[in-house]
């Protein structure tokens, strides 16, 4: 199925839910009922679209793990990261963007940890901090690591990621999704130069992000 309609596999129980209810809707004849569901179901086969991507980046660049706005560019703080500093670069998610998170470069899985937090709006900056996320370290070699964050916000309650400890990746294949318009973060070592600016439009598996 998935092969032949570009449609995200994580939504596959929201399909089947849905078409199960328009179909039993329309069977009893409840056209007051059928009508909205049908606009739920189109609008679910919307938001979980997953379109073919192929990115053409040379080994040393770093792709958007997603499609969206940059909101954030520059020095942050992470204490997973080498000397505990990076350069951030944020990109926002909104409702109408697609939202298949893509692993921004290849490397090592070092660590997949999910941190509690709360639902503030995912375009501020206190999001990266305060919000629920899923944060993934990624061994990228020569003594260098790479951190990519997928954010909650205030709609999006469900982070679905793939990826564990040991675990081999390669840049641009399919990891996750967070459900409905979220953040992803990505925490690049201090000595890349980001290739982005912000209110730049990216696009997840295609826009270089930075250079390391």
């Amino acid at each position: 199925m998935f092969d032949k309609f570009p449609l995200a596999r994580y939504g596959v129980n929201l399909y089947a839910a849905f078409a199960v209810l328009f179909g039993a809707s329309t069977l009893v004849g409840s056209w007051w009922l059928t009508a909205p569901l049908l606009a739920l179901f189109a609008f679910t086969l919307f938001f979980f679209r997953d379109p073919a991507r192929r990115h053409n980046s040379a080994p040393n660049q770093v792709i958007s793990p997603a499609d969206g706005t940059v909101v954030h560019v520059g020095q942050a703080e992470h204490a997973d990261m080498p000397g505990g500093q990076a350069m951030l670069v944020s990109i926002f998610m909104s409702l109408f963007n697609v939202h298949v998170n893509r692993a921004p470069i290849d490397g090592e899985i070092v660590s997949s940890r999910h941190v509690d937090g709360g639902y503030a709006m995912a375009n501020l900056d206190q999001a990266r901090h305060a919000n629920e996320r899923q944060e993934v370290l990624i061994d990228i070699g020569d003594g260098k690591r790479l951190l990519v964050t997928q954010v909650a916000g205030m709609v999006a309650r469900r982070i679905e990621c793939e990826l564990s400890p040991g675990q081999i990746v390669q840049k641009g294949v399919r990891y996750g999704m967070i459900r409905f318009g979220s953040r992803l973060d990505v925490y690049l070592p201090l000595d890349a130069r980001p290739t982005v600016q912000r209110g730049q439009k990216v696009r997840a598996g295609i826009t270089v992000i930075g250079e390391l």
